[in-house]
């Protein structure tokens, strides 16, 4: 039997509770919509961490974070550690990633053989509080009440741009999938960081839920 191509996508922080069997009537979200008619959905699957890299880590490995050791957002996921990747490319896939993968560390990589964008988190511990400076705040990157009264609307932000970067580099890689004389079956994971705070949105979509 031909193996199936895998495009697997993640987003951040999205509700999952909105998406009981696809997106909730009131969203407004065709794409998304189209896109789970069509796909494998998962109503029951819940996350093993509430935080980004502990989660991520075992998304990647299977594994729950006691066994991937990786309990917060400044531990590193050890290389040594299979993920779906290492085993998609045993079974003949070729395999790429684009977008946020928040692994902390020098391997940034983890089993892909090509990663088309950058991390938008960075690999060392650069927006890690430091324990033995429990007065030390890093007050532009903590989870505040100023993603909230921050809210509004904009037009370009650190985060847009990165995703806008994670999109492209995905379509491309998809022409060159479908143009390339590889054989083999390919897996491609693209992960966005929205809607990861802060709740900003650009006016087209803001508009859409004006008075909600």
């Amino acid at each position: 039997m031909t193996k199936p191509n895998l495009l697997i996508l993640m987003v951040d922080q999205l509700n999952g509770t909105l998406f009981p069997d696809g997106p909730a009537d009131f969203l407004h979200t065709p794409n998304l919509k189209r896109l789970a008619a069509r796909s494998a959905r998962f109503a029951n699957c819940y996350t093993a961490s509430p935080l980004c890299a502990p989660a991520r880590a075992s998304f990647m490995s299977g594994q729950l974070p006691s066994r991937t050791r990786v309990y917060d957002n400044a531990s590193e996921f050890a290389s040594d550690i299979p993920t779906y990747a290492h085993h998609l490319r045993r079974a003949g896939y070729q395999t790429a990633l684009s977008g946020k993968m928040h692994f902390v560390g020098p391997d940034q990589l983890h089993g892909f053989e090509q990663r088309l964008t950058t991390d938008i988190y960075p690999a060392d511990f650069g927006w890690t509080p430091d324990y033995r400076k429990p007065g030390e705040r890093i007050d532009w990157w903590y989870h505040n009440l100023g993603s909230v009264t921050g809210a509004g609307v904009a037009e370009i932000t650190n985060q847009y741009e990165y995703d806008d970067d994670v999109a492209f580099q995905a379509v491309q890689k998809l022409y060159d999938l479908s143009r390339g004389q590889d054989p083999r079956p390919w897996a491609l994971t693209v992960s966005f960081t929205h809607p990861h705070d802060p709740f900003v949105a650009r006016r087209k979509y803001w508009d859409l839920y004006e008075g909600a």
